[in-house]
């Protein structure tokens, strides 16, 4: 990127024109850069750090569920613990805790950390968590004391667990019932720096995003038609769905747990009537095939994917990664392919940068006469400089073009890193998890000497006075090599390893353009 900001560039060249009456001090430019390190150090460090432990508020009690048998609902996704109203310990068998680790993730595990789906009655009573059903032919079933029978029966597809509650009211009475689902976990803030998470809803077809620093502060309550309430960390998402119309969400914090529940309007039920109730749980990867495929059954899941600004250009990038991926089978490699076709596809555009810079370059001479010319007529000093531009057929900002396309495929590039499920715990060499930085901060110094030889080969060496602002920008410049491999030593090993390939493909694309050129 920085070789467009050389002291040639027409940037440069443009901005001296400006302030050719201006003397300027050698240590002006140094302080702005700092005071622009210093802002990104800070942005960086604020946005990747882990949020603050939530402080105590009202408890929530605890239910004593020691009375009520455990049984697991299987599939070949997942694996979770039923108990009375009550699904928890999902655990996924695709996935392992870290790469020095066999063990499967597991969401929802601990103390207290569980998905509630129940039913609340008007006319009759409704089993509670601490409701005892019978097992009956792989489903289960209770009944009241007014004679009403519900019938849970569970199944599961893929990380979805559909439960479809069955009433039939042989009380003699008419009744009503409203289904609710409600979502109990801790915070972990720790794994999910960069991206969006927190609680999640989906609010007449929009996605409502609650970080944890907020409910830390208060609640919030939302009413729609249908959609659906969880929470989502970096790579997991667990969200609950009530087949009904007429639905209220609340998202707060009791105690040391955060709740998100979610309560549809009641169903009336007529005496000798059945009515069945469908809840979809969705608890698994934020993969964005896999939440597609979840869409048929929770409408909106799969646009709770947080990908930046520059969504257009970070979902195609990410599935060109893993199409490129399914090819080579490393993440490394694959990011090395699609580094060198993302600046191919750039090759014309560097080109002309490059022609326009060599142009810049020669018409020098005749621009500081120029400037020394007419020195105090700034007027017709750009006069002069606009005919020269013409002249010579070239612009002062060419040269800076594929730096600004860059800048938003640098920030397309660093979401897609942060959300792919599949780049978690991907290996390449020497490191071990390519969305985390290098443990040993190889790639951040092959960077930043990349990036300074890059530098050196494509600025030629400073003509101008000392106090002139184009030479003063050129030796600050000289500092950004050291900035960059600073700031670069926290970001995810994959878009550092994504920059110095760039780095090299871009000096061997400047020695090609420079012999074509000759």
């Amino acid at each position: 990127m920085v070789q467009y900001m050389d002291k040639n560039s027409g940037f440069n060249m443009w901005n001296a024109n400006k302030n050719t009456t201006q003397k300027r001090s050698p240590f002006s430019g140094f302080l702005w850069w700092t005071l622009l390190f210093i802002a990104a150090w800070w942005a960086i460090g604020a946005f990747m750090s882990p949020g603050k432990t939530p402080t105590e508020t009202d408890s929530m009690p605890i239910t004593d569920l020691s009375s009520v048998p455990v049984s697991e609902i299987t599939s070949d996704k997942i694996k979770a613990t039923v108990q009375g109203l009550r699904i928890s310990d999902v655990q996924l068998n695709d996935f392992q805790q870290n790469s020095q680790s066999a063990e499967p993730v597991v969401l929802l595990g601990g103390d207290n950390n569980f998905i509630e789906v129940g039913l609340l009655a008007t006319g009759t009573t409704a089993p509670v968590a601490t409701s005892i059903w019978t097992p009956t032919d792989g489903a289960y079933s209770y009944r009241n004391s007014d004679g009403v029978e519900f019938n849970r029966a569970i199944t599961t597809d893929g990380y979805t667990i559909t439960i479809n509650d069955t009433i039939n009211n042989k009380s003699g009475a008419d009744i009503s019932i409203a289904p609710y689902a409600r979502i109990v976990r801790d915070n972990d803030t720790a794994s999910s720096a960069g991206v969006s998470n927190g609680a999640i809803a989906y609010v007449n077809a929009d996605v409502e995003d609650v970080a944890w620093t907020k409910l830390d502060k208060k609640s919030y309550a939302y009413s729609t038609t249908t959609g659906f309430a969880g929470f989502a960390d970096q790579y997991w998402e667990t969200v609950a769905s009530i087949a009904s119309p007429d639905q209220t969400i609340r998202i707060k914090k009791s105690g040391d747990k955060y709740t998100s529940d979610i309560a549809a309007s009641a169903v009336p039920i007529a005496s000798g009537s059945t009515v069945t109730i469908t809840t979809n749980l969705f608890a698994g990867p934020r993969d964005q095939t896999v939440l597609d495929y979840t869409e048929s059954k929770i409408a909106g899941i799969s646009e709770t994917i947080d990908y930046g600004w520059f969504w257009f250009l970070a979902r195609p990038m990410l599935w060109v990664l893993n199409g490129i991926h399914h090819i080579v089978m490393n993440y490394g490699v694959a990011i090395i392919i699609m580094t060198i076709l993302l600046r191919l596809m750039m090759w014309p555009l560097t080109r002309k940068s490059y022609v326009s810079m060599a142009a810049m370059q020669k018409m020098q001479p005749e621009m500081q006469r120029i400037q020394k010319l007419y020195a105090n007529d700034k007027m017709r000093l750009q006069m002069e400089m606009m005919k020269l531009y013409q002249t010579h057929k070239t612009s002062p900002m060419s040269g800076c073009l594929p730096m600004l396309i860059q800048i938003p495929i640098f920030f397309a590039l660093y979401k897609a890193l942060l959300v792919s499920v599949a780049m978690r715990n991907a290996h390449f060499l020497w490191i071990s998890d390519l969305s985390a930085m290098d443990p040993y901060f190889i790639l951040p110094i092959l960077m930043g000497a990349t990036m300074y030889l890059q530098q050196r080969l494509q600025s030629p060496r400073a003509t101008g006075t000392g106090n002139d602002v184009a030479a003063q920008t050129q030796r600050m410049m000289r500092w950004m090599p050291l900035l960059f491999t600073i700031m670069f030593a926290w970001m995810p090993a994959g878009l550092v390893l994504y920059w110095t390939v760039s780095n090299i493909f871009g000096i061997i694309q400047m020695q090609i353009i420079k012999k074509q050129s000759k």
